[in-house]
């Protein structure tokens, strides 16, 4: 069991160095939990080696509070899960395109899905508008929703069927924004990374969407694991915070 968590404590610090690397906000929690399976382990050993014991009481209250809240993660990742594969509606009134980080005046990869994935859809629903929905950050030398509009148009989308809203800097706001845009008793679809959707739809329905569906662009596999439990706690304050 020692060595178990051991070997488990070090692919997470693997893990945390490839999403330090690659830039990814939030990746400390992999060093949190690399952490704690390492120092769990060499505890576990210790105890074992010099025939000591947990208390009872300590033993009983640390296996029910880790129960607890490995049913609350498996819960809410199987919403979010179950929200992956969402194709939308065909012939939508409108599509909201939810921003993604920018890297100078270049949509980055996760971006770059969002993008591709509404060209698509315009492409085979021609009935459809677009609203790209996304303000303009640090390290971004244009606004997230101009940088979509420019690659849009770019894939042969008619700037009659796009608008902007480039004010906004949460998922919150995306859609508070966008429905200035749309309102809110269209049929609407929200295009976002697979990981991001029910959140996203939960959030709009929240807001008085009153037909809203989810989209879903790919995520690069490798990020995957992170991306899943970043929203695991994105959901969770989204909820505590009265948003959804």
């Amino acid at each position: 069991m020692s060595t178990g968590l051991v070997i488990l404590g070090a692919l997470f610090l693997v893990y945390y160095a490839i999403m330090l690397l690659a830039g990814m906000d939030f990746s400390f929690v992999w060093l949190a939990v690399a952490v704690v399976c390492i120092g769990g382990g060499v505890l576990w050993k210790y105890l074992r080696t010099h025939g000591q014991h947990l208390p009872p009481g300590v033993k009983v209250t640390g296996i029910a509070a880790i129960a607890v809240l490995l049913l609350l993660f498996l819960a809410v990742e199987g919403l979010i899960a179950g929200s992956m594969g969402e194709k939308g509606e065909e012939d939508l009134d409108y599509v909201i395109v939810l921003g993604a980080q920018v890297r100078g005046t270049k949509p980055s990869k996760a971006l770059r899905k969002r993008i591709d994935r509404a060209a698509d859809y315009l492409k085979e629903n021609p009935g459809t508008k677009a609203v790209v929905s996304g303000g303009q950050g640090n390290g971004e030398d244009l606004s997230e929703a101009q940088v979509m509009y420019d690659c849009l148009l770019s894939a042969g989308i008619s700037k009659d069927r796009l608008m902007m809203e480039d004010k906004s800097t949460s998922t919150v706001e995306n859609l508070k924004f966008s429905a200035k845009l749309t309102g809110k008793s269209a049929r609407i679809g929200l295009i976002s990374q697979n990981f991001h959707i029910y959140r996203a739809v939960r959030l709009a329905r929240h807001q008085g969407f009153t037909n809203v569906c989810g989209i879903a662009a790919p995520s690069e596999w490798i990020y995957q694991p992170h991306f899943l439990v970043r929203e695991f706690f994105a959901v969770i304050k989204e909820k505590l915070t009265g948003n959804m």
